[in-house]
């Protein structure tokens, strides 16, 4: 138990420091990256239900991309 919480803390320093540290060396975090995002995975989400109904698990393979998440916006050269 006692090591889950030290890692948690090593987790949240790191982070920290890494908050404070990028614009040094240059770089920012978009802090509006989920809100922006949110709509276009919702979109996504919504197109790839409806392929499935239609065309079945082999159309949603074909078209359906779940990573919403990307790591060249979320942190930006300025």
């Amino acid at each position: 138990m006692f090591s889950i919480i030290r890692l948690i803390i090593w987790l949240a320093g790191v982070a920290v420091l890494a908050y404070f540290l990028l614009p040094y060396f240059g770089y920012e975090v978009n802090a509006n990256y989920w809100s922006e995002r949110k709509t276009v995975c919702q979109d996504r989400l919504t197109q790839c239900r409806k392929d499935l109904i239609q065309s079945g698990l082999q159309g949603a393979k074909e078209n359906c991309n779940f990573q919403c998440v990307d790591p060249k916006i979320l942190i930006k050269k300025k």
